[in-house]
């Protein structure tokens, strides 16, 4: 019996963000087993420091990737092709056009969000911009979210039932340390920009040395995109003497020798997110977690249980979780026994899996 065909839209990697690690690792599960996987990579970019750059060199790419998606549902006559969606004006314009060709085709749409900034575009939008959202949503048999706390952003959209969530997942194997070391390591894996929270974190950690609290080090992995806002945040360190060491995205067996090495994940986006992968991976790594209620982070950090959720634009706040966490080993270890077990619980493969099975079933019926 011939496999169910799934056109999956989306970007690859490089660079390595949100999205695009989330289209890689759904074409490499499980789910190649069950289905016949096809692909359109949406990527223009290859570097963080590109977006929103030489937007005029981009017309082309986009429509070279426009014929590639016709060409493929005319051939392949996929029975379901799944979206992922931006939550700005001129990228849902751009994602538009995958929808409406794929409406054209019997295939059914399957519309995914891997953010949550959607109600907040919404009310900024105008009338016609409102419009033309929901006009392509009527083309789609459902949307796809990360978390439960993300299901109300389109409850004016879609029944309740035709609502799916479907949390990151992915199976990543952690290696012991392989170094000793003689202050706390915390591990900040994010690009650097303003949303993301770094600056916050720099703060937070020259207010502990301020009150005697030095026995930590810092290893930050991630991409600048703005030299104003790297130049700030260099400057922080200038005030005081915080063991802070930056580094370029990382991948493969550098990037989990990373994570092993570490005792304390801090990530503290201040504005909104979907359920960022560096969770999960932080989770897996059986890390202690502090970070913010953004998106759905709150259903995979639970505070008091395997992390803090603190208030990102408060640097007390975080440097009080910080504190509480660097005093305490015991807690430490609690913290981090209870990341793992989220994760293994929760977010593995075989668990993102099944619930893209069920949701594709349910939609392909």
């Amino acid at each position: 019996m011939a496999k169910k065909k799934i056109l999956i839209v989306g970007k690859l990697p490089p660079p390595f963000i949100g999205p695009a690690i989330a289209t890689n690792i759904i074409l490499n599960s499980e789910l190649k087993n069950s289905y016949e996987l096809l692909h359109v990579n949406t990527a223009v970019n290859k570097t963080v420091e590109e977006f929103g750059k030489g937007k005029w060199d981009k017309v082309g790419k986009n429509i070279a990737i426009y014929k590639k998606l016709f060409h493929l549902l005319r051939r392949k006559n996929p029975g379901l092709i799944l979206i992922p969606i931006s939550q700005t004006t001129l990228g849902f314009l751009k994602d538009s056009v995958f929808i409406l060709l794929a409406s054209l085709f019997s295939s059914k749409i399957l519309l995914q969000l891997r953010g949550s900034n959607f109600k907040n575009w919404m009310k900024s939008a105008n009338i016609f911009t409102r419009t033309f959202v929901r006009f392509c949503f009527n083309r789609s048999q459902g949307m796809i979210v990360l978390g439960n706390n993300l299901k109300h952003l389109f409850e004016e959209y879609y029944p309740l039932e035709k609502i799916h969530v479907i949390p990151n997942g992915c199976d990543i194997f952690i290696p012991e340390p392989n170094q000793q070391f003689d202050k706390i390591q915390l591990l900040y894996f994010a690009n650097f920009l303003p949303a993301k929270g770094i600056k916050e974190v720099l703060q937070a950690l020259l207010l502990l040395e301020q009150e005697g609290i030095n026995n930590f080090e810092l290893t930050a992995v991630g991409a600048w995109d703005n030299d104003i806002y790297k130049k700030e945040c260099m400057d922080l360190l200038k005030h005081g003497e915080v063991s802070a060491t930056f580094h370029e995205p990382m991948s493969g067996t550098t990037k989990w020798q990373t994570f092993a090495n570490a005792d304390i994940f801090l990530f503290t986006p201040n504005k909104p997110e979907g359920h960022p992968w560096v969770i999960v991976e932080a989770l897996s790594a059986g890390l202690p977690i502090i970070s913010s209620d953004q998106g759905a982070i709150v259903e995979s950090v639970l505070d008091g249980k395997n992390g803090f959720i603190v208030d990102p634009t408060h640097i007390k706040n975080i440097a009080e979780a910080l504190r509480l966490l660097l005093t305490s080993s015991e807690e430490r270890n609690e913290f981090g026994k209870n990341s793992k077990a989220q994760y293994l619980n929760k977010f593995t493969e075989r668990q993102m899996v099944e619930n893209f099975t069920r949701v594709f079933e349910n939609v392909l019926v």
